[in-house]
């Protein structure tokens, strides 16, 4: 299935993708489980696929504002540094752990939502496509062969990022949470509709230049990695959200540096899992 969570008529509610065209919950899965993260808390991913099963799509996606899919997660945990790519253009060395920080849930907006540029604070905004874990299954010490049975599904994510802010300690915090400045989406991928996840391929457009391009098994540490590490020393809930890293190829590294600026359109797109695609706004 393909989660989406969103406004129509002004209510938030959520359904099911269906090529361009979503099925909407029906009254009585709202009613026990009024979002998605509340379906992943209940383990109800089956339930909701029985009650969409034979259902006709009844609303065009160009009819909703998308909000993201999980739009109260727990935790929202972030990889730096994961890809041998940027790794390289950045000048560090190789890491033993991954490199972790954290987003706030008001740092994240949807697919086709305005970016939120903080321009009266900084010039230096740039992209950063990912692909997003979301957890199915809570856990600590999880082991690495039993990773995966903890993985609800996947999204694409722009960890947008405010460079400046970021290098103000080597704390990255203040750099990544600025409100609407991440984003998350369009849709939550169920972790069965993806047979291997690190044969897709994530790519990053700004204004149409392909300007990021790798395949998922270029990560450095692993889903199983990754998961494994974060569940030692914190317990992972479902709806939390685990955004990977980015390739090399950021607007920071380039000769000369290539930020975003307002009116710039931004996407990122996995194959297999969806495309987000952004303008940037300048506040």
């Amino acid at each position: 299935m393909k989660l989406v969570a969103y406004k129509y008529n002004g209510v938030a509610t959520y359904g099911v993708l269906s090529g361009s065209q979503i099925i909407e919950a029906d009254a009585s899965m709202l009613a026990r489980y009024p979002d998605i993260r509340a379906v992943l808390d209940a383990q109800a991913l089956p339930e909701l696929s029985a009650s969409v099963a034979g259902k006709a799509a009844t609303l065009a996606l160009s009819d909703v504002e998308l909000l993201p899919p999980v739009g109260n997660p727990r935790k929202i945990f972030c990889v730096g540094l994961n890809y041998k790519s940027h790794v390289a253009e950045t000048k560090r060395p190789d890491a033993a752990h991954p490199a972790i920080f954290v987003r706030f849930a008001d740092s994240l907006t949807a697919d086709g939502a305005p970016m939120r540029f903080p321009g009266a604070k900084s010039a230096m905004f740039d992209y950063e496509g990912e692909l997003a874990v979301v957890i199915g299954k809570t856990g600590n010490d999880i082991a690495e062969a039993d990773a995966f049975d903890h993985i609800a599904g996947y999204a694409c994510f722009n960890d947008g990022t405010v460079r400046d802010w970021q290098r103000h300690t080597h704390q990255w915090t203040p750099g990544k949470n600025f409100a609407g400045t991440g984003v998350f989406g369009p849709a939550l991928v169920t972790a069965d509709e993806i047979a291997d996840i690190t044969q897709s391929q994530l790519t990053t457009r700004l204004n149409g230049e392909i300007v990021q391009q790798a395949p998922i098994s270029d990560l450095i540490f692993t889903l199983p990695v990754i998961i494994a590490y974060l569940s030692s020393f914190t317990t992972l809930y479902p709806g939390d959200i685990i955004a990977t890293g980015t390739p090399g190829g950021v607007g920071d590294r380039r000769d000369p540096p290539a930020y975003m600026k307002a009116g710039d359109v931004v996407e990122v797109e996995i194959s297999g899992i969806g495309h987000l695609r952004n303008t940037v706004h300048v506040i």
